[in-house]
């Protein structure tokens, strides 16, 4: 049986432990900080936390099944303000089954380490659910939990990153799977808007756009594995550091990865960088050819660097968007883009590659009725939203 994009949600195994209680966090309510519920919390316990600034409020945590949600009609603010959790982040978990719903974080500088993160992620199997990270060394910064399983969707990360090419929006480590769905992530400062060093990866309708940012790569996959890029607008901004849009094992295969199949399906990539090098950069030790369909290539350089890549049914050159400075890459009638894919059918794993969603702005997404246009977006057909919020 084929697996489909909701079964997604299984790879993940949560606990079903059942709650033990739900702590109130506000500046009239019993604990007034998330990190003075944090400290008293038992396994299982849901925090909520009222809207407002919370600073130099940094912590660590080893709850189990945990949940942080803010609520109210702005999300809460975590600002570091100079202080730091165990020379790592503003908030640093060690449990299992963490989840982080509608919190905002900023602010984390380490000198001269350069590793701030706004969450650092020691624990197992945890999620992260309409968050905003920006200005911080690292956005997130994930500790190799090998046999952990990552979901990050609804979330925006901006101007992350300590400017010395080792820190960026989000780094995931060498772990079991990232989903990365439905975010938006720009305006990196040197570093790149995803990186993952995970065994199966899952970049799912993002929005990754370097802007007027510093970034090096949009996507940066330096050991390989499993890795399922469809359905993303990417562009690359005038200012960034590497040539190439998405790199894929340019640090060598790590022997733990099952596999090191590449699949690059129905993205809008737009190069605003002049004098640029190949879209899709792949390390030379991948026998494996690339699998690159139904994509737009906006922009100079050429789709690949991979002589055997398996090139079908892709875009280059100008598509005619409504509004390419705004970044608005829906197709205008008559586009040669639009009735130009084709089936991509399925994975070596019998996982889907055919587009279920699209990307909406800013960090959701919306069913895709249309899949026989090229591109991240189906011309003038717009699914049901999805309630990211």
């Amino acid at each position: 049986m084929k697996k489909t994009f909701l079964l997604i949600f299984f790879l993940i195994p949560f606990s079903l432990s059942v709650q033990a209680a739900t702590l109130h966090v506000g500046p009239d309510k019993k604990y007034l900080t998330p990190c003075a519920a944090l400290k008293v919390a038992q396994d299982g316990d849901t925090i909520l936390v009222d809207s407002g600034v919370y600073k130099g409020d940094v912590c660590a945590f080893w709850q189990n099944n945990l949940t942080v949600r803010g609520i109210g009609k702005t999300r809460p603010h975590i600002e570091a303000d100079g202080k730091i959790a165990e020379d790592r982040g503003i908030w640093v978990f060690h449990g299992r089954n963490f989840t982080v719903e509608n919190m905002e974080f900023s602010g984390a500088h380490i000198e001269p380490r350069y590793n701030g993160s706004g969450l650092g992620a020691k624990g197992t199997n945890w999620t992260v659910r309409n968050c905003y990270f920006h200005d911080n060394q690292d956005g997130i910064l994930e500790s190799n939990i090998q046999h952990s399983h990552i979901l990050i969707e609804y979330s925006e990360f901006a101007r992350n990153g300590a400017g010395d090419g080792q820190s960026h929006n989000l780094y995931i480590g060498t772990t079991a799977s990232l989903i990365f769905r439905f975010n938006y992530s720009h305006d990196a400062l040197v570093g790149h808007l995803l990186k993952t060093r995970a065994a199966v990866n899952y970049i799912l309708y993002n929005r990754l756009s370097g802007q007027n940012g510093t970034d090096s790569y949009e996507i940066n996959v330096p050991n390989g594995g499993t890795t399922y890029v469809i359905g993303n607008l990417i562009e690359q901004g005038p200012n960034s550091q590497n040539p190439a849009m998405l790199d894929y094992l340019s640090e060598g295969i790590e022997p733990a990865n099952a596999g090191n199949d590449l699949y690059v399906i129905n993205n809008t990539f737009v190069n605003d960088k002049p004098n640029s090098g190949p879209f899709i950069q792949i390390g030379s030790q991948d026998e494996s050819p690339a699998l690159i369909q139904n994509n737009i290539f906006y922009g100079p350089g050429k789709i690949v660097n991979q002589s055997d890549a398996i090139l079908k049914s892709n875009f280059s050159g100008d598509p005619r968007f409504v509004n390419e400075k705004n970044f608005d890459y829906r197709l205008k009638p008559g586009s040669s883009a639009i009735g130009a894919a084709t089936n991509p059918g399925s994975s070596l794993e019998d996982y889907s590659l055919r587009p279920a969603f699209q990307y909406r702005h800013p960090a959701c997404g919306e069913s895709r009725l249309n899949a026989k246009d090229a591109g991240a977006v189906a011309f003038q057909v717009a699914g049901k939203p999805l309630h990211c919020r």
